[in-house]
């Protein structure tokens, strides 16, 4: 909607995972880091956690992206799965087919295919995303299969990415043998607000055709504070603070144009409100907080008190305030604005290319036509005497040789 009056090829802050658009922070390069030597040492598990919108999936993207050709990757995305139905899913997604087979058979089939897949010389990766998610059971069944292996390696390498709560369930004490096994762990923090910042402008200048919109330290401090720091909320909040610029025409962020994103934001229900300290309503005064009140004299009025008359004036109710405009309605309607101007200006220049395009014609043809016009004749120029003139007396001079006179 707003890229081409940002100059912008797509939008900056999608919420798809896009591994293009990864920022690689000083956290996500060395989550990057640990997911490379896990991988080249053929370690058992792997272990990535972080919080939700961290950048995981995206991190895990860019991973599998620049993965060399020799490796076999499954990947599970569906977790809510029991021991059996995983160990199924894992197989559907190897390419074999579990229909009608007993478990004995499954771990057979797969089993083979692991040898298989070594005997020619490949890697096989199990990447499980959202592994938080999964049982107890399930999450035993996956060691089991870990123990799959040859004298020097694993058949099969695992790498369990999920929230926080993945490693609360893998510090349990039924799970203490596949947690012996994790060798590469690694946790996602937040970014911090100088992070923020590199993190807007990266995605910025990676969508941008032109000069990207600017956010000023002041704004991505802001979005950091309200964001805490977690990619996906900041995606958010600036893209929402994209549409908001596109129906103000405005190309610059400010702190209060931040503030007044963040406002219709929590107005809408996209995020959750604050709640301002200062802002608190004070709990009603009850029979308990009184007693431990001071008590405070009241003057007593002295002066003798008027008696309303018919002469005085009524009193009468203030004026009722005009109610706020709806923010969500203004900006709908401006959005919708802008949007017609712009589909008039395209008319209008659609409408010059037209003009332009017909007059040049004209002039091509003109131009044509008078190249194909023959050249008028050119005039005879006077004929040339083959001999000149001859010379006085030179027929008396013939004469005489031609009668036989010698000539004198």
């Amino acid at each position: 909607m707003y890229e081409r009056f940002y100059q912008l090829r797509e939008r900056p802050f999608a919420l798809s995972p896009d591994p293009e658009y990864l920022y690689r922070s000083r956290v996500h390069q060395e989550a990057l880091d640990y997911l490379r030597y896990g991988l080249e040492s053929q370690a058992g598990f792997i272990v990535i956690t972080g919080e939700i919108g961290s950048g995981k999936t995206t991190l895990l993207q860019t991973l599998l992206r620049n993965i060399d050709a020799e490796t076999t990757v499954g990947r599970i995305v569906n977790t809510m799965l029991e021991p059996r139905e995983l160990l199924e899913t894992i197989m559907i997604d190897f390419g074999l087919d579990p229909a009608g087979k007993s478990k004995p058979l499954l771990l057979r089939d797969l089993s083979q295919y692991l040898v298989d897949q070594r005997l020619a010389g490949r890697n096989v990766l199990l990447v499980i995303d959202e592994a938080q998610n999964l049982s107890l059971g399930a999450l035993e069944e996956l060691r089991m299969l870990s123990n799959l292996e040859t004298e020097k390696s694993k058949l099969v390498q695992i790498v369990l990415v999920g929230q926080p709560n993945l490693r609360e369930k893998l510090a349990s004490p039924e799970l203490e043998q596949l947690r012996q096994r994790i060798t590469v762990s690694n946790h996602l923090p937040p970014l911090d607000a100088e992070e923020t910042g590199r993190y807007i402008s990266h995605r910025l200048h990676r969508a941008a055709l032109g000069a990207p919109p600017e956010f000023p330290r002041e704004a991505t401090d802001l979005i950091h504070a309200r964001s805490g720091g977690v990619p996906r909320i900041i995606n958010v909040i600036c893209d929402a603070a994209l549409v908001f610029g596109y129906a103000e025409e405005r190309r610059t962020f400010d702190a209060e144009t931040i503030r007044e994103v963040l406002a219709e934001l929590e107005t809408t229900g996209v995020l959750p409100k604050t709640v301002d300290r200062m802002e608190r309503v004070p709990e009603p005064a009850t029979a308990a907080t009184l007693g431990h009140v001071a008590a405070v004299p009241v003057p007593v009025a002295t002066a003798p008190v008027p008696i309303a008359t018919a002469h005085m004036p009524i009193a009468t109710a203030p004026p009722r305030e005009a109610p706020a405009p709806d923010l969500t309605r203004v900006r709908a309607d401006a959005l919708d604005e802008r949007e017609r101007q712009l589909r008039n200006r395209e008319r209008e220049l659609a409408e010059q290319r037209r003009v332009l395009a017909e007059e040049y014609r004209l002039l091509r043809s003109r131009t044509v036509a008078a190249q194909t016009v023959p050249p008028p004749p050119r005039p005879m120029a006077a004929p040339v005497a083959r001999f000149a003139a001859p010379r006085p007396g030179f027929w008396q001079w013939v004469k005489r040789i031609m009668l036989g006179v010698s000539p004198s």
